[in-house]
């Protein structure tokens, strides 16, 4: 049945045919009464008396007019006219995913993107109980504008959200639509429980969307065959090709992502598609930040944590004492990218092979080694190995003392940059054969203590000042130790754990570091930070933070403080600059992944920033739970309007004993998008308003929470605290931060956006 141009179906009118498919016809119409153009799908006459044909086209309309996601099709009416029933929804203007597909393999960003809309969109389906069963190329459109809406949910099935009774006619549940023996789906495309005709919940559609994913990437099916027996054949027995390894232009991860997508039984995937969808957002994130998809011209290495083959088990530090100086040592070259301590200390005793480590990391090259130490003799082996070909470039042994132990280390280091044929500066090689801790057990103090002060804790800070003090007890005056006693200082002030004497200590301290060694980064970084929290010392800061990255351009702190505290000041594309470098050197570590979460915040996209923030929080387990990002969550929450959400993360906030200034932050915020100002202000003590009058960020977020509470004069006040401190992105404040808009007719807030506006554009003439 093909209907002319004119006819009417109930109040909507055809204008023309668009096309044709196993569920129907669809036309291009319009609703005279609201003047919009619609989409008709209308079941074929002949159809009609067709029971389940009929029965599985009301289940389309049941199933997607429960659906409101951006990437989901939307339904406007579904009715029947003279016996033909039809289905009413938007229209959209682009081509099928299928069409897209007809030149072959799309680049991989835009493949990446599109599975993740597919995924969040699968993700809000899923959450209604709602499970597609049918996604294929053909039920994917992708409008002009990039914009992904997933079509024909004609085989969606609602799961049941109790066991229903056998023979029960609930019609809410559908039930009986995936009896066993049924098999519903696409051939090639469909999970391996539906090709044997078994029950099929959400991870069907997480196995379908391997298969898409596959064949975006791929410009071919996952699994193929001469018939449809031989399709089927392929995909309950075998796994497609890979994709390829380094080099092949699969960024790193995705491979990974494919392979659990696409495993045989459901348990294996992606428990959920929100989870997947998160995954694949961490490849999007790394191409968002310019991380190569492929390995990149500059050579890259991943020095893994020795192990300790000595007798006595406690050596355990000496081998990890010789890892972190071999990391630091080839951090110093810059035509070299090496992951960063953290990063590769968090694959001590991994049993996974060479390859995936690099492809993980997105390295070429790997180093690994051994210490075996007895008494005062020592044995080092170490070999370097290229991961594309698993072929060892370099191998070594060495022979003698304890006391010599910084000599070998500086010859593996030279045998790498010599086998790799790096050509080195003249300061490169100055600094190869430089020793800021030449004692070992001191530098050790020195690493337990950096990985206390990161835990963001008073009790922690506590620990990491013992590290520092016995490690100055062995090596007095040196500039890495007091820098991070300076460190800890600043830490406690930053935390609203003390207050200016810290801050006059840390000052101290960094100015020691910087007469001592005026070179090293750490002291500017130092100086820097706590220029941050006096007024009008923002252009001083700046300063000294650019020095600090001069001084040490690989410098994971001066690099990861920089890229935080630049966005700030408008210095935003500074910011994803360093972003990038960060998450190349350390994509293990969730802090690498902070100046991302702030670029995302300042171009108002909260809901991405939200999802690399919680991505990225688990991989530190132990040290940042229940810390700054617990807090940021629920912030971000309440940005986005979702203040329920809001609420219940803040649940675990509250919960913590000895809550810090951020978590002290985020129950004010909870309160406040309540209106609740008495219990709000129940959490900042005397101590920690002091602490936020110091601070940009935390005075940006007391004027957000006295405009939820109804103050805009004490938010108007709070805000001209964070400019003057040095909060001048005038842009996010004055268009961006939707919190703020209440304010933004006010004279008070357009006369601070100007100044705003002119101290930025200082900063930019002083840079």
């Amino acid at each position: 049945m093909t209907l002319m141009a004119g006819t009417r179906l109930g109040p909507y009118e055809i204008v023309a045919p668009i096309g044709a498919g196993g569920m129907g016809e669809v036309y291009h119409g319009r609703d005279p009464r609201l003047g919009r153009d619609v989409a008709i799908k209308v079941l074929p006459r002949q159809y009609a008396a067709d029971e389940d044909r009929l029965r599985r086209f009301e289940q389309e309309a049941r199933a997607a007019s429960a659906l409101n996601h951006p990437n989901i099709l939307v339904v406007h009416d579904v009715g029947t006219c003279d016996g033909v029933p039809y289905l009413v929804e938007e229209l959209l203007e682009g081509e099928s995913l299928r069409d897209r597909l007809r030149d072959g393999a799309l680049p991989v960003g835009k493949a990446v993107d599109i599975a993740v809309q597919m995924a969040r969109a699968l993700a809000a389906a899923h959450e209604k109980g709602i499970v597609h069963r049918d996604l294929k190329p053909e039920n994917v459109f992708v409008t002009r504008d990039g914009h992904v809406k997933i079509l024909d949910f004609g085989l969606a099935k609602l799961v049941e959200r109790a066991p229903v009774r056998a023979g029960a006619a609930d019609a809410s549940t559908f039930a009986g639509a995936t009896a066993a023996g049924l098999v519903l789906g696409t051939v090639g495309y469909m999970a391996p429980e539906q090709a044997r005709g078994q029950a099929a919940d959400h991870r069907a559609d997480i196995f379908a969307l391997g298969c898409v994913l596959y064949e975006m990437l791929a410009g071919k099916r996952a699994f193929a065959g001469d018939t449809a027996a031989d399709t089927v054949t392929a995909l309950l027995s075998r796994d497609p090709p890979p994709l390829g390894g380094l080099g092949s232009g699969t960024p790193a991860g995705l491979q990974g992502i494919l392979r659990r997508s696409l495993e045989k039984q459901p348990a294996d995937r992606f428990s959920s598609a929100h989870d997947l969808a998160l995954a694949l957002q961490a490849v999007a994130e790394t191409l968002f930040a310019g991380q190569p998809a492929v390995e990149s011209p500059v050579k890259s290495i991943v020095v893994l944590p020795f192990d300790n083959l000595s007798p006595d088990p406690d050596n355990a530090y000496f081998a990890d004492g010789l890892t972190e100086e071999l990391i630091s040592d080839l951090a110093t070259v810059r035509a070299l990218r090496v992951i960063s301590r953290t990063s590769a200390m968090l694959l001590k005793g991994s049993k996974k092979d060479v390859p995936t480590i690099a492809r993980e990391l997105n390295v070429r090259y790997v180093l690994e080694g051994s210490v075996r130490r007895a008494a005062n003799s020592l044995r080092i082996t170490a070999q370097l190995i290229d991961a594309a070909s698993d072929a060892h470039l370099w191998a070594e042994k060495y022979a003698g003392t304890v006391d010599d132990v910084f000599d070998i280390q500086e010859k593996v280091s030279r045998a790498i940059v010599e086998a790799l044929k790096l050509e080195l500066t003249p300061p490169e090689r100055h600094r190869l054969a430089e020793r800021p801790i030449p004692n070992l057990y001191a530098y050790e103090c020195y690493l337990r203590a950096r990985r206390q002060i990161f835990r963001f804790t008073e009790p922690a800070l506590d620990e990491a000042m013992d590290y520092l003090e016995e490690g100055l007890r062995a090596l007095p005056d040196n500039p890495l130790l007091l820098a991070g006693v300076a460190y800890v200082h600043f830490q406690r002030v930053e935390l609203g754990v003390a207050q200016e004497d810290s801050l006059e200590t840390a000052d101290a301290f960094a100015t020691r570091v910087v007469e001592l060694a005026p070179d090293l980064p750490q002291g500017h970084l130092l100086l820097g930070l706590t220029a941050t929290m006096r007024r009008g010392t923002i252009r001083t800061a700046i300063a000294h933070l650019e020095r600090a990255l001069v001084a040490g351009p690989n410098d994971w702190d001066a690099l990861s403080w920089a890229g935080a505290v630049f966005p700030f000041v408008g210095k935003t594309s500074e910011g994803l600059s360093i972003g990038e470098r960060l998450v190349a050197m350390d994509p293990m570590s969730p802090m690498s992944y902070m100046p991302l979460i702030w670029a995302r915040v300042f171009e108002g996209r909260f809901d991405l920033a939200l999802g690399v923030l919680e991505r990225n929080r688990p991989l530190y387990p132990g040290v940042l739970s229940g810390s700054l990002f617990d807090a940021m969550r629920v912030m971000m929450l309440v940005q986005m309007g979702r203040h329920e959400e809001a609420v219940a993360a803040a649940e675990r906030v509250e919960k913590e004993e000895q809550p810090i200034i951020s978590h002290r932050m985020a129950l004010l915020w909870r309160y406040a998008v309540t209106g609740d100002r008495q219990r709000a202000f129940s959490w900042m003590t005397p101590e920690a308003m002091e602490t936020c009058r110091r601070d940009f960020v935390y005075s940006w977020w007391m004027a957000c929470a006295y405009v939820m509470l109804g103050d805009d004069d004490s938010a108007l006040d709070w805000l001209e605290n964070a400019v003057d401190r040095g909060f001048v992105n005038y842009r996010y404040l004055g268009e961006i931060e939707p919190l703020l808009a209440p304010l933004r007719r006010d004279p008070r807030f357009q006369a601070l956006m100007a100044r705003a506006r002119k101290q930025q554009a200082e900063l930019e003439a002083a840079s």
